[in-house]
């Protein structure tokens, strides 16, 4: 295998990646708070009611916290992707450059078949998670650090779901440094 087909084959493999995290975002289901549907118009109050609209502020501000919770995961998995994404296609130029060492070309082959092999294990790690029964997971591997975020609906994690995730952390990475992050509630 040359030298491009490597490159071909990367980059295949990251747009197989993001076509699965956007159309699992697609399919998601939709998410309505209630609390965000506010049918009294309190604009025409006067400053007697203002515990009413003070309420109403609060109900908005409560459901803005469950909103930005809720795209913890989508957001964090898109930036993910986007960053990996622009270092893909820098590497992509420096290996296509014509001025570009052979040395260098090596190393930018090396570097972004890492890239697209972390990034597939990221994905291969949320997913087991989600298979195990948390929420939602979100996994990111960087310098051969391992850090994952789950959602569930406990505050604190407990020693078995610990093992649990480093477990499958483990048997997909190989990697022994993982960090994992408190949980985040519904």
């Amino acid at each position: 295998m040359n030298k491009n087909q490597a490159v071909i084959i990367v980059t295949l493999l990251v747009l197989i990646v993001c076509a699965g995290v956007l159309a699992a975002k697609v399919n998601s289901p939709l998410y309505v708070n209630d609390s965000n549907f506010n049918t009294n118009d309190t604009s025409g109050l006067d400053s007697g009611n203002s515990t009413v609209n003070n309420t109403a502020s609060n109900k908005t501000s409560n459901s803005t916290d469950t909103i930005s919770k809720s795209n913890y995961f989508a957001d964090s998995r898109l930036s993910r992707i986007q960053t990996d994404q622009k270092t893909l296609q820098e590497l992509k130029s420096i290996i296509d450059d014509k001025n570009t060492t052979a040395q260098d070309r090596t190393t930018a082959t090396q570097e972004s078949i890492a890239i697209t092999t972390d990034s597939t294990n990221d994905t291969k790690v949320e997913n087991l998670l989600k298979g195990k029964g948390y929420k939602d997971a979100l996994c990111t591997i960087e310098n051969d650090k391992v850090t994952v975020v789950v959602k569930c609906n406990t505050d604190k994690l407990t020693d078995k779901q610990l093992r649990e995730i480093k477990d499958v952390v483990i048997s997909v990475t190989k990697l022994r440094n993982i960090e994992i992050g408190p949980p985040v509630n519904d």
